[in-house]
């Protein structure tokens, strides 16, 4: 893994100071609950995220560390080699595209590919999709934006029934409350006739911010005013290759940097027993998980 160049950042980003992303940096490293490994890059893709608040950018680096450490599903065990994490690589296509949309924003696109429902394990494939997501923006760096696209070709109501109601609630508060990003768009292609079922498991769960950038496409032209066409793999109508042999360059970089991967899981994680006050875990930051059980599909 290959960090990207801080100074090829502060120059695109003119208006962020160093000091002060060197201050938060300081900070963190004083916080006995988190490592003292965590860089300076990583710090600035949280104070960037944040608008250089300092107090947000602590809130949401200590929510982020915090999530990461008690939600194992998504952000434990973080070797590609696990059958799960395999299996999941085979299942579904997770690929950062290159380039970016006019405004500068950046794009990744997941997609199935193994139509077989007993493949399919929502939290392993999320896993990974959070393996993908970071890898690509250590080694991207901050940027204007980001786009999350999800094309729901081939996509059945098998595969909508084995997610679980308190497994999207603990993806969507990540995404909301600790993902260190700008996130500009949420879209859903080749949408299938039982969205009502998919946003049934999402909305209980969204705030207005996420509510407003979520867009649903049945027609590509109109999903084209959002992310060029030429940006995207040629199933797509782009120039890229098929996103089931671009994701295999991508998973590959995954399988090489495993070592590399799983000390950023440890990095990323906080100790609770040297936490300052009163430790925390799931509940605080989820409530009682109690009875949930998967949405019943009809």
């Amino acid at each position: 893994m290959k960090e990207a160049n801080l100074e090829d950042q502060y120059a695109s980003f003119p208006e962020i100071r160093r000091p002060e992303v060197l201050k938060f940096l300081d900070w963190i490293h004083a916080q006995p609950h988190i490592s003292d490994r965590f860089s300076e890059g990583e710090a600035l893709h949280f104070f960037h995220a944040c608008r250089y608040s300092m107090e947000v950018a602590k809130q949401v680096l200590d929510t982020n560390l915090t999530a990461r450490t008690h939600l194992e599903e998504f952000f434990v065990n973080l070797d590609c080699e696990r059958p799960e994490i395999r299996r999941a690589m085979r299942t579904v296509s997770i690929v950062p595209l290159p380039g970016a949309t006019p405004e500068g924003y950046r794009v990744i696109l997941a997609k199935l590919d193994d139509l077989n429902t007993s493949n399919y394990n929502f939290a392993d494939v999320m896993k990974l999709y959070c393996m993908v997501f970071d890898f690509w923006m250590y080694e991207d760096g901050i940027q204007p934006g980001h786009v999350i696209v999800i094309d729901l070709k081939n996509t059945s109501l098998g595969h909508v029934a084995r997610i679980g109601l308190l497994q999207m609630k603990k993806f969507l508060y990540y995404l909301q409350e600790a993902a260190a990003i700008r996130l500009i768009g949420f879209h859903f292609i080749n949408i299938v006739p039982f969205m009502d079922k998919i946003l049934a498991l999402m909305t209980p769960f969204m705030k207005k911010e996420l509510t407003t950038v979520l867009h649903m496409h049945s027609d590509l032209k109109e999903f084209y005013k959002f992310v060029p066409q030429e940006m995207l793999p040629k199933e797509y109508g782009g120039q890229l290759e098929e996103a089931n042999v671009a994701k295999e360059i991508y998973y590959k970089k995954l399988l090489d940097n495993r070592k590399e991967m799983i000390e950023f899981e440890t990095r990323h994680q906080v100790n609770e027993k040297l936490r300052p006050g009163k430790a925390k875990n799931a509940s605080d930051l989820f409530g009682i998980e109690g009875n949930f059980k998967k949405l019943d599909i009809d």
